[in-house]
């Protein structure tokens, strides 16, 4: 690398025009400065406008800062005769170095500039993404922060997300509880059919439109298996699923309606 070298440009210089040299890059860093900042609120403002994320807008803010203030530092150093390329050169392979050994992170950075900006998910959203499962704590630049449903912390790496599927079950408003009632070939399906209508049409949380249904879903080898589909609100589903599976399996014991189970028969044979 060639070796870091800051040289004065003041040779053969008269010293009124070193001093107006001076003068004039300390002009330079002070009126930069202010317009640094200038630039960096008013792109903040512009981003907020734009509905952007307050975590990027805070990030870029400070992005454009730094950038604009390290042009007006080399700006100001060759206005007062410090010749600045070695200087120039050494900061562009430290930033390849740095971007190299930090190749990681800044994928990390980009999927999460891009979660932000696009928003699959949100805080308290209830989601799969990242090979786990819970309600979104928070979203940051390089990570994301899930509490699982039995309340374990979990980080993951934004890059992660974003390269695999992510289900939100708190995007709708609605979502539809699958369920499936086993019934024996011996029971009647439209009794069942009847029972479970009723039980859907008798619980408050359980939303008229659209309508559930219920349909024969395969006759499988040991019982007839019928699809009950609900609609409840997203933040009633676990509760209702969990309503009818109880209040199912007590209405089919009262109406005498078999839930088949698989069995095996072992027959022990006495050898003489």
């Amino acid at each position: 690398m060639e070796e870091f070298q800051v040289s004065l440009d003041w040779a053969n210089r008269p010293i009124v025009s070193i001093i107006i040299s001076i003068i004039t890059a300390i002009l330079i860093l002070v009126i930069g400065r202010w317009l640094a900042k200038w630039i960096a609120r008013y792109t903040a403002r512009w981003l907020e406008r734009a509905e952007v994320d307050s975590t990027i807008i805070s990030f870029l803010k400070m992005l454009v800062y730094v950038i604009l203030m390290v042009s007006v530092i080399i700006a100001a150093l060759n206005t007062a005769g410090i010749k600045t390329t070695s200087f120039t050169a050494l900061l562009a392979s430290a930033a390849l170095a740095i971007g190299l050994a930090l190749q990681g992170e800044l994928s990390n950075f980009a999927a999460g500039v891009m979660i932000l900006l696009v928003k699959p998910f949100k805080v308290a959203d209830f989601v799969e993404a990242g090979g786990a499962t819970g309600i979104i704590e928070s979203v940051s630049i390089f990570n994301t922060v899930m509490n699982t449903t039995d309340n374990i912390r979990v980080i993951i790496p934004n890059a992660k997300i974003t390269r695999e599927n992510i289900k939100n079950f708190s995007a709708n408003d609605l979502r539809r509880v699958d369920l499936v009632a086993s019934i024996g070939y011996d029971n009647n399906i439209g009794q069942a059919r009847d029972i479970l209508q009723a039980i859907m049409a008798a619980h408050p949380l359980v939303v008229a439109e659209p309508p559930p249904t219920i349909d024969v879903l395969e006759l499988g080898d040991n019982s007839v298996n019928l699809a009950v589909r609900p609609w409840v609100k997203t933040p009633d589903f676990w509760r209702v699923r969990s309503d009818i599976l109880e209040e199912m399996k007590e209405r089919f014991d009262a109406a005498d309606i078999n839930i088949p189970f698989p069995q095996q028969d072992v027959y022990l044979h006495q050898v003489p």
